[in-house]
């Protein structure tokens, strides 16, 4: 996941409105942050995150326990939209895609997918790293967006490999919580700086010259053409109900392919 710096301390970096302190809190037990709200998108983010580069230390952190799991229920809601949005011929990036574990279950479901993340050791998608100047059809990006220091010029260089960006952030509610009532806030670890409302998703979107479609929780869909908002939210939540597993009988799992072309034996499909 790539590391930016973030623009004028006290301007929100969505819409550019003047921001005002909602709440200040301890990030990782010693650095004092503070956290500023948009009036008019009513985006959230921390002032000076001055506590970055120890953040990312280590790019993993250690309390994200669900890391497998999540990887596993991203596998099949993004191997259902990728299917019935745009085909089985889809190819895909995973942006800050960790240690290639969502790639790797893309590929053996039958996906032409890559992996991105400077910050991070690829362990399981080795020799599907996406080239400099390559594009693709889909970028997944998941709880990636509330790690960007800069979302506008980040994600903007996001639509730039692919028109559609499927990605997950939980939105903040409203009111945005207290500190201390709030998980998502990941004040023990520091890495999550940038909190989103719909109105400045919206706004992220329209800019990119994209639609923007979202099941009004956590997983989002910036895309080239319109699409429906009952039909993501169905198969959003269809995807973990069988509708993976029909996808998965439909195509042809890349998991022999790809370890013929580690041995040596075989092309890159």
């Amino acid at each position: 996941m790539k590391k930016s710096s973030p623009r004028s301390n006290r301007v929100c970096r969505v819409c550019g409105a003047n921001t005002r302190e909602l709440f200040k809190a301890k990030v990782r037990k010693r650095y004092d942050g503070t956290f500023d709200v948009c009036p008019s998108c009513g985006f959230l983010q921390a002032r000076e995150p001055v506590w970055l580069e120890e953040a990312y230390e280590e790019s993993i952190n250690q309390s994200d326990t669900g890391l497998l799991a999540r990887n596993i229920y991203c596998a099949q809601l993004a191997s259902t939209l990728l299917y019935f949005l745009w085909g089985p011929g889809t190819t895909c990036l995973d942006y800050g895609g960790g240690y290639g574990v969502l790639v790797r279950l893309l590929r053996d479901i039958g996906f032409d997918c890559f992996w991105q993340d400077p910050m991070t050791s690829n362990l399981f998608a080795r020799g599907h790293e996406i080239g400099a100047d390559q594009r693709v059809n889909v970028v997944t990006a998941f709880e990636c967006f509330e790690h960007f220091a800069d979302p506008g010029n980040e994600i903007s260089g996001i639509a730039g490999i692919a028109p559609n960006i499927l990605f997950s952030t939980i939105l903040l509610p409203d009111p945005p919580p207290r500190p201390e009532e709030w998980w998502y806030y990941g004040l023990d670890h520091g890495q999550h700086i940038s909190f989103y409302s719909l109105r400045s998703l919206e706004i992220i979107a329209r800019r990119c010259g994209l639609h923007f479609v979202s099941n009004n929780s956590a997983y989002h869909l910036f895309s080239s053409r319109r699409v429906h908002p009952a039909v993501f939210r169905f198969l959003v939540a269809a995807s973990s109900r069988g509708l993976a597993g029909y996808v998965r009988r439909r195509m042809s799992s890349r998991t022999e392919a790809d370890m013929n072309l580690h041995l040596g034996k075989g092309e890159v499909r």
